[in-house]
Parts: C-alpha cells; sequence; structure tokens
C-alpha cells in the first residue's frame, strides 16, 4: 500500500505527521550541564520538518485527510450524543438505535456519482470472490459494534462511554500490529499509553455508583460496561481488517492520478459495508418486531420537539452523523492507518465527555474526572510513542 511516487498520486499509505519534529526532544547536555540546542532552534526545526512534510504529500492529501479527520471528531460524538437523546427521549429499542447507524449507507454511494462523473475514477467492479467476502464480513463484525454500543448507551451516561470507549485505541494498536504488522508498530510508549487508559477505564468501573442514571440496576450499568468495552474492541478490529483489505485488495497500479480518482475507493468499501451492515441489522430488527416498535416510540416521543417529527429528526441525523463518521475513519485508514485512526478515534471522547456533561447535565465525579484526564495523557503517550517509531525506522513513510 506504499505509495513511492513522491506525490503525484493518492495510494494507501501512512503518513509521517509533522509530529515527529519533537520525537527524543529531550535536550542534549554539553560539558558544562546545559542544553546544546535552544528552544528557537528546536522551534526552528519543528518549523522545517513541518514544511517538509506538507510538500511531501500533494495537497489534496491534506485536504482529504483533514476532511476526514474533521468528520471523526464532529460526526463521532455527535452521533454518540443523538444515542443518548434517543434513550432520554423514550426510545427503548437497541434494534431500532443500531438500525439507524446503518441506515445512511446511500451516503457514501452518492457521494460516489461526482468521483465517476467529473474524475477519471471508474468503478471497481465487478468485486472479486474474496473482496465480497471481506465487505460481508466486515458489514456483519460492523452491525455487531453497532448494537454493543446501543446497548452500552441504554445503561450508561454519555460521558462514561465514551471514556470507556477510548480503550479502542489500545485494541487498534494490538490488532493494527498483529493484523496489518509494522505499519503499526507498539513501542515502550505505546505499552504505557494501553496501560494509562485501561487504569482510566477500571477508574470508572470502580466508581460506577455515582453517575448511574435512576432505574439503572448494577447488573445492566455492568452489562452496558462489558458490551462498552466489547464494542470498542471489535472497533479496533474493523479499523484494522479494513486496512488489510486496502492493502491487499484495493490497492492499484503504479499510483499515478489525482487525489479523488484514489479515494473513490474509501466510498466504494464504505457503501458496500454499511449496505452488508444494513442488511444484517434489518433482519435483526424485524425479527424483533422492531419496524413496528418504530411507530410505537415515535408516538410517545418527547425529545427534539417530540411525536414523530421528533423521532424522524433523531433517527435521521443518527443515521447521517453516524455514517460521516465511519466514512471518515475509513478514509484516516486509507490516507494513514490503523494507528492514526486510532488515535482520532480516541481524541474524540475528551469532546464528547464535555458536550454530554453540559447537554444532558450528565453526573462529573472527581473519579470521573481523573479518568479524563490520565486517559488524554494516554493519548499524549501513544503519540510521543508513534512518533518515535517513526524516526527509528529511518523517517520512511511507513
Amino acid at each position: 500500500m506504499e505509495d513511492g511516487d513522491g506525490g503525484e498520486g493518492l495510494r494507501h499509505h501512512a503518513i509521517r505527521l509533522p509530529l515527529a519534529a519533537m520525537e527524543g526532544s529531550g535536550s542534549e547536555i554539553t560539558s558544562n550541564g546545559g542544553p546544546s540546542v535552544s528552544l528557537r532552534q528546536k522551534a526552528s526545526s519543528l518549523m522545517a520538518s513541518s514544511a517538509a512534510a506538507y510538500r511531501s504529500k500533494p495537497a489534496s492529501f491534506w485536504a482529504l485527510l483533514a476532511l476526514s479527520g474533521g468528520a471523526m471528531l464532529t460526526a463521532f460524538p455527535a452521533a454518540s450524543l443523538l444515542s443518548r437523546l434517543y434513550y432520554n427521549g423514550g426510545g427503548q429499542s437497541k434494534w431500532i438505535l443500531s438500525w439507524s447507524a446503518v441506515a445512511g449507507w446511500p451516503i457514501p454511494a452518492l457521494l460516489l456519482l461526482p468521483c465517476y462523473l467529473f474524475t477519471d475514477a471508474s468503478p471497481t467492479w465487478p468485486p472479486s470472490p474474496w473482496l465480497c467476502f471481506w465487505y460481508a464480513l466486515l458489514g456483519l463484525l460492523s452491525a455487531a459494534d453497532n448494537l454493543m454500543y446501543a446497548w452500552a448507551y441504554a445503561y450508561l451516561p454519555a460521558s462514561t462511554a465514551s471514556l470507556v470507549a477510548a480503550s479502542s485505541l489500545a485494541f487498534s494498536a494490538v490488532f493494527g500490529r498483529l493484523i496489518v504488522g509494522k505499519k503499526n508498530r507498539i513501542g515502550l510508549s505505546t505499552l504505557n499509553a494501553i496501560v494509562v487508559i485501561t487504569a482510566g477505564v477500571v477508574i470508572i468501573a470502580l466508581d460506577s455508583g455515582s453517575d448511574r442514571y435512576p432505574g439503572i440496576t448494577g447488573r445492566q450499568y455492568a452489562l452496558g460496561f462489558a458490551l462498552d468495552v466489547a464494542g470498542s474492541a471489535l472497533h479496533g478490529l474493523i479499523f484494522a481488517l479494513s486496512e488489510l483489505v486496502f492493502d491487499k485488495y484495493l490497492s492499484n497500479g503504479s499510483g499515478d492520478g489525482a487525489a479523488a480518482t484514489r479515494f473513490h475507493m474509501v466510498l466504494e468499501q464504505q457503501a458496500a459495508v454499511s449496505l452488508s451492515a444494513f442488511a444484517f441489522t434489518s433482519a435483526g430488527l424485524a425479527a424483533t418486531d422492531g419496524f413496528a416498535a418504530m411507530r410505537r416510540e415515535a408516538a410517545g416521543f418527547s425529545a427534539a420537539g417530540g411525536g414523530k417529527a421528533g423521532y424522524a429528526m433523531v433517527m435521521g441525523w443518527s443515521a447521517a452523523t453516524f455514517q460521516l463518521g465511519v466514512l471518515g475513519a475509513t478514509g484516516v485508514v486509507y490516507l494513514g492507518s490503523t494507528v492514526l485512526a486510532g488515535v482520532l478515534n480516541a481524541v474524540r471522547v475528551p469532546l464528547t465527555s464535555v458536550a454530554a456533561v453540559v447537554w444532558f447535565h450528565d453526573p462529573m465525579s472527581g473519579f470521573k474526572i481523573l479518568s479524563l484526564v490520565i486517559t488524554v495523557w494516554g493519548f499524549g503517550s501513544y503519540m510521543v510513542g508513534h512518533s518515535s517509531a517513526k524516526k527509528t525506522s529511518g523517517g520512511s513513510s511507513q
């Protein structure tokens, strides 16, 4: 999946972020005990490295990466808050909430039309039997992942659920390394981040009594907690398998062509995987009489203005935001790597937690604040470890 063309084409490849300029920035000590590099020199080195990293890729690469990362950091928190709003408004079905997450599958399909009409992109058609298998498998895993998160948000406050979901960073690192290989390295700083983030999750578990909603039993809270962790693990696995599919089946040719010509493969994969997940979830919804339950829930819905209009608004925005978030994550995996997607997926945690406290007035105990602080610390440690690994590898584009 590496691109050796130096910037003309857009292939799936991990990127060397400007953060690498700060790797190992501990000052060397001179014979008189003072630092050998001034702060100004370090800043100059950082700016030079950033400029070099920017010039090493075409502008279209950075634009698409910014759009993909921005979609993750805005759409995913919005989807999480809407999940909680669904339950607060009187929704009860985990299958319905899971279904809304994949009901937006036509969005990437519609975005494909401009690519086919106004660029040199051509459909990857017909897909190979193995590619169809991977699309179906990723769709099944996505459907299961959505259902786990639906159960988690039924029993946990949105801020707590998002903090527990930070464990997806550790799972992304492990699965990325095991499935994709050396492009997702695990160093000592990364192991430290995994331990720290796990400690944050444990703190939340020990403080479970302080933020439990009225009417939620201890057993339900524990179930939501366990399914949140399981869903985070599945999230990391999906990232890694998506990168593997891009690597083995969708990295074509010599790497020539414009950015949009290559990025259409992201839209194709996301449309196919979401359609597969939609089919699996629709079957489960039909088996549990979920379509009839939608009408009953809509009649008594109390959020977003209430009634059928409010219900339709929450369901519609849930479908759109979740689909855009997943599309952004797939784009980051394609342009970067599983580890970069894991980092950005984890960065959204404090955004969601703070928004949930403001919007839903979620309880924010001292233990939860401590968990948030050490989780952010773990993100920083992971970023440093990822950056250092790139430096040790000789600065090659992984």
